[in-house]
């Protein structure tokens, strides 16, 4: 599967939570502590707001680990708001176009899970899109997919409907090819305003997600060297990701199966998350 992280709160450098904390997720992209598969090698991406229209974006196919730029663009850039991802691929190859996250305007999504037997599957839930966003697909991977159906069922204006739509979609035409549990899922979304999570599986037995319980959860995470930054962090600060950023696990919340998070302002709304069926 894959690992990713998002942040909410005052600028700050993107290298700090994704490189300089004590489980990083450079350190979960060589070593994952939660996941079905320890290495996340397959390419990597992160996107980030910082007042434009669009966030922006970059993604290679090499290892995190590997890439000097990586690290100097996330040492340079700050943003109040951003998402990164380390791959590991379920099947489909290893190319630019497959990488997290995927961008459409304004919006970012970033997927760890699959649609099971997607090579199945993958014809008939591309037929659905319309022509504008069938135009938009770049890759080969079922997250792309899910993220331009979520789209089109109206993601756009109102992000739980449009995913959950996505999701009720995915699992009718799933269980009609003899599919019992379509979907296995976390995503982190962003608008550039608001930090979205979702947490869910056909089977109700999702793959791991926590939110920083506070500030707090974050100032413990950073190392020695970055007092200054723990200091620089403001109070709104929240962090979403796929395994927390060092042993201190009673700093993270841990997302409950089949929920929807809200985060803005530092202020988190939890509900409830169900397909709706077409």
């Amino acid at each position: 599967m894959c690992r990713w992280l998002a942040y909410s709160g005052g600028d700050i450098p993107l290298a700090e939570l994704i490189f300089n904390t004590r489980h990083s997720l450079i350190d979960q992209s060589l070593s994952s502590h939660s996941s079905p598969q320890t290495t996340n090698g397959d390419g990597f991406g992160v996107g980030w707001y910082d007042g434009l229209d669009a966030p922006g974006l970059y993604k290679h196919t090499q290892p995190a680990w590997n890439d000097a730029n990586f690290n100097d663009l996330c040492t340079h850039i700050r943003s109040p708001l951003f998402i990164a991802h380390v791959r590991a691929s379920t099947g489909t190859a290893i190319q630019h176009s497959n990488c997290h996250p995927f961008r459409y305007g304004p919006l970012l999504l970033v997927h760890n899970g699959h649609i099971r037997d997607f090579h199945r599957l993958r014809r008939q839930l591309a037929i659905e899109l319309e022509d504008n966003y069938f135009r938009e697909i770049a890759g080969s991977t079922d997250s792309e997919l899910m993220f331009l159906l979520a789209l089109q069922f109206g993601m756009a204006t109102d992000v739980y409907e449009g995913v959950a739509r996505m999701v009720g979609f995915v699992e009718q035409v799933g269980r009609a090819a003899g599919i019992e549990h379509p979907m296995q899922m976390t995503l982190g979304i962003s608008d550039g305003k608001k930090l979205y999570a979702v947490r869910y599986s056909s089977e109700g037995n999702s793959r791991t997600l926590f939110c920083s319980r506070d500030v707090r959860a974050l100032q413990e995470e950073l190392s020695p060297e970055q007092t200054a930054l723990a200091k620089q962090l403001t109070n709104d600060a929240r962090c979403v990701v796929s395994e927390p950023l060092s042993d201190l696990r009673e700093l993270w919340e841990p997302i409950a199966e089949s929920t929807f998070v809200t985060i803005e302002g530092g202020h988190l709304e939890s509900r409830p998350f169900q397909p709706i069926q077409p």
